[in-house]
């Protein structure tokens, strides 16, 4: 089976995204990880599919792979890349559709300068539907790892995220700490472990070790996390610069009851065809 795809990166974090309305695709786990394996694959943090929708009010459907072959609910940087896939390939001639994905309806807009826009929608705190397991509903939360104990804000872009503030996000323990964080038993389908270093009120640095991914050079439903985290802790203001590895994102949230906005760069690196056995 030969495969065409696009390889594309939204501020370092990297894709393999297939039409899978013009071409019939259906993967198995071991051809997920085999295209995404960066020595014998093509290399990506996730894979993309892009589809036809199962519901009247979206215009396409969006479904994300990691590189360990677990199907996810949502991905912000992919979501921009998903954008410029469909105008570049001319699937859609609208700067602005609804996509579906695991996570609910999302909204990309391509805009003038090429960057890439979207309504993620609004955030989640119950830890219900995180999900989240916790005896009730809290601004920070106390998570013992071992032998430590780390405060963090618990909450869902779509997918589950764990932000906790540290001094300096180039010392952090990332990939010693983000690892028990994305396996704790608290978190019954895992979760996304940012590190988060606050500049200013308008500023932060971020890394984020991704479910199923390992640390990526940018998450874009972790940056919207870490936003929205610090606003709902008052130590950020509703618009803010997001530096990641890879290149810079800006979050927006006006508040609770309000969608979260995101605006960033989507790239497209290289076309292919893939063989599979």
């Amino acid at each position: 089976m030969k495969l065409r795809f696009s390889k594309m990166h939204g501020a370092g974090n990297d894709f393999v995204v297939f039409d899978a309305i013009n071409q019939a695709i259906e993967l198995s786990t071991e051809q997920v990880r085999f295209i995404a394996d960066r020595h014998f694959g093509v290399g990506c943090d996730q894979l993309l599919l892009v589809e036809r929708p199962t519901r009247s009010d979206a215009d396409f459907r969006y479904r994300i792979f990691n590189a360990d072959g677990g199907e996810v609910e949502q991905c912000g940087n992919g979501a921009r890349c998903f954008m410029r896939f469909v105008h570049d390939k001319k699937l859609s001639g609208e700067s602005e559709i609804r996509v579906e994905t695991a996570g609910g309806i999302i909204r990309p807009r391509l805009e003038a300068d090429g960057r890439v826009s979207v309504n993620m929608g609004e955030p989640v705190f119950d830890p219900g539907q995180i999900p989240f397991v916790v005896s009730e509903q809290a601004l920070t939360y106390k998570l013992m790892l071992e032998d430590e104990m780390v405060e963090m804000s618990v909450l869902s872009m779509g997918n589950p995220h764990a932000v906790q503030y540290v001094d300096n996000v180039d010392t952090a323990a990332v990939t010693s700490q983000g690892p028990r964080v994305e396996s704790h038993p608290s978190f019954p389908n895992k979760v996304n472990a940012g590190f988060v270093q606050i500049m200013d009120r308008q500023a932060i640095r971020l890394r984020v070790f991704e479910r199923g991914a390992g640390e990526t050079l940018a998450c874009g439903t972790g940056a919207c996390a870490a936003v929205v985290a610090g606003i709902s802790r008052d130590l950020l203001d509703a618009t803010v610069q997001v530096a990641t590895r890879g290149g810079e994102l800006t979050i927006h949230w006006a508040g609770v009851g309000t969608p979260v906005w995101m605006i960033g760069p989507a790239e497209n690196v290289f076309e292919g065809v893939i063989e599979l056995g």
